[in-house]
């Protein structure tokens, strides 16, 4: 092995020193070498190398535009295409084909604080024994476009089948590098999330790229969508009206999702429907959390700059334990004044704000961030296992069942 690569090494240099007009020494005793062994046969000696043709390695610029005004320049590696969108940043070091590939971060421009990104490629795809992907959270990207300081294309992974940067151009999402992601976050920390355009190619001429604000959308509409613990899901679109049906159900689940959860109307009118009426157990994660509490009678409001990576203190207020969680959003729920019968559940150890609500009296509440934490820790993922227990629960007594019975026994709880 290390023979190996100290020739490697030093043919790489050799070959380095003749794109610059250099003849190393290991070069000319490599082909003196092979020339002795060609008369020796009575071969005629090779024909004379030709001269090496130029190559173009010029990069691709590409320009990153804030509407508070600052420009960025650096190096294109992702598609060849222009975009904008809202300017958020994650602080989370390993993970990005799962960021990248969360529905949550639909028309959203992704800044990386991680310094270096790529440098384990990305993998191909991986399906558990239930069918569901292995390493990614959807089956493509959704950020509208990537920021990165360092962009590492040479990738080491055995999962890995295509670098990031050919992953981004096969799904059309351009990508920058060489630029200082720290002034990036310095600017979204203080002053909030800001949208951007993101521009490739010489010359940019931003007027051609109008701002989109992702906020004015429901995205929620353009994602709508499991880790399998022993109930039949049912998955249904965001504004299907579950309470025609709900009394097929044991227990309701509100996904996470992107955006602003004021635009989803008709699925906070059917929980608020749902609340009133259905008393078996209901459970949300990040969108779900906030379309819960709009439910419920809270209001939201816009973080500064949204709480995203794998790495975020959730305080449990019941208990006192803090979990480490993965986060992506930048909404959350205005919990000064809870309404009646509702208390705070989680709360942000780093800033405050709301991470989860729950019911007093019925089976119902919800967490701001993401306990599948995919990619992230699993602090939390005893969440799901405590949801499933109080459907079992609820399921037992509701048809009659008057002693212990295995689990294995009960017919899979229905979920919607």
């Amino acid at each position: 092995m290390t023979n190996f690569l100290t020739k490697s090494i030093s043919v790489s240099r050799a070959v380095s020193l003749v794109s610059h007009g250099i003849k190393p020494f290991v070069a000319t005793r490599g082909l003196a070498t092979v020339k002795d062994q060609s008369f020796t046969l009575n071969k005629k000696p090779p024909p004379p190398i030709a001269p090496y043709a130029p190559v173009s390695l010029k990069p691709t610029p590409a320009t990153l535009k804030l509407k508070s005004g600052e420009v960025y320049t650096g190096t294109s590696f992702g598609a060849n295409v222009h975009t904008s969108g809202e300017a958020v940043f994650t602080t989370s070091l390993v993970g990005y084909p799962e960021s990248m590939t969360d529905p949550s971060y639909r028309g959203q421009v992704l800044v990386f604080t991680q310094p270096l990104v790529g440098n384990y490629g990305v993998p191909g795809i991986f399906k558990d024994e239930y069918g569901l992907l292995k390493f990614f959270e959807s089956d493509r990207i959704h950020c509208e476009g990537i920021v990165v300081s360092d962009y590492a294309s040479r990738y080491s992974h055995w999962t890995a089948v295509e670098s990031l940067g050919e992953w981004c151009t096969r799904f059309g999402v351009p990508a920058i590098s060489g630029v200082d992601t720290r002034a990036i976050v310095h600017i979204l920390r203080d002053q909030g999330s800001t949208l951007s355009k993101l521009y490739i190619g010489e010359d940019p001429d931003f007027s051609k790229i109008p701002y989109s604000d992702p906020n004015e959308r429901n995205l929620v509409s353009e994602v709508s969508t499991a880790v399998p613990r022993g109930a039949a899901v049912t998955v249904l679109p965001w504004n299907f009206n579950f309470n025609k049906v709900s009394d097929q159900f044991d227990g309701i689940f509100i996904s996470n999702g992107p955006g602003n959860p004021t635009k989803v109307v008709e699925t906070v009118q059917n929980v608020r429907h749902a609340l009133a009426t259905y008393k078996r157990p209901i459970f949300g994660i990040c969108m779900g959390n906030l379309v819960l509490g709009l439910a419920a009678g809270l209001d939201v409001y816009k973080l500064r700059f949204g709480n995203r990576g794998h790495n975020v203190p959730a305080l449990n207020v019941l208990d006192g334990k803090c979990q480490i969680t993965s986060q992506n959003h930048g909404y959350a729920l205005q919990d000064n004044v809870m309404p009646n019968g509702w208390t705070k559940y989680y709360v942000n150890a780093n800033d405050g704000s709301n991470e989860g609500i729950r019911h007093t009296t019925l089976p119902f509440k919800s967490v701001q961030f993401h306990p599948e934490a995919k990619g992230g820790p699993q602090d939390t993922e005893f969440l799901f296992d405590e949801f499933l227990s109080k459907v079992r629960t609820d399921k037992i007594q509701r048809e009659g069942i008057k002693t212990f019975v295995p689990e294995t026994f009960i017919s899979q709880p229905q979920v919607v």
